[in-house]
């Protein structure tokens, strides 16, 4: 199975670009929001570190923002929770789909949390600051200390471009978008 992982910075396109692929996706944003909804185990630890933030189930992103703004190494107590359950979920569809010729992981701390292999394909995301910061600042729940945070446990984008194999222009245009997805996969599946 070829695992093709896409790279580059919060809000580049890293996710539209890995669905267009179309093959079987490992989205590990989706899975955290599906953990912080359906989770009970998740709630349970969180509530016993955080009981002055967390009291409701499902678990608000509202006030998991709170808990980060009010101490950013609570962040580092977040992930310390979350991660081993996401990897979880990464070995489970791994496992379902490896018969699959080939899959892709949407993870944005691949790199940082070790998860990937040496013949992992890397796909760099490649996108205007200016443009991300504007499309990111339209989200419903952006936080400019939330996602300074977050930037601080990434690894720089130019190391990553550099670790890519590929690096994928991204201006926005969905058109464009889909047609380089179905450019790398011709070039990468035989």
């Amino acid at each position: 199975m070829i695992r093709i992982a896409v790279l580059g910075d919060i809000g580049s396109g890293k996710s539209f670009f890995a669905k267009q692929l179309n093959i079987p996706l490992f989205n590990a944003d989706n899975i955290v929001s599906n953990l912080y909804r359906n989770s009970k185990i998740l709630y349970l630890e969180l509530k016993k570190i955080f009981p002055k933030y967390i009291s409701n189930f499902p678990i608000e992103k509202e006030d998991l923002v709170q808990i980060v703004t009010h101490n950013s190494n609570n962040l580092k107590k977040i992930i310390k929770v979350v991660h081993p359950l996401v990897r979880k979920e990464m070995n489970k569809f791994l496992k379902k789909n490896k018969n699959k010729k080939a899959v892709v992981l949407d993870i944005p701390l691949l790199l940082e949390n070790k998860l990937n292999l040496n013949t992992d394909i890397l796909v760099f995301i490649d996108s205007s600051k200016n443009k991300m910061m504007s499309r990111l600042k339209k989200r419903k729940n952006f936080n400019l200390k939330t996602y300074k945070l977050l930037k601080s446990l990434q690894l720089s984008l130019e190391l990553k471009k550099e670790k890519a194999d590929f690096v994928i222009k991204n201006n926005f245009n969905s058109a464009k978008i889909k047609k380089d997805a179905k450019n790398l996969l011709n070039k990468i599946i035989i």
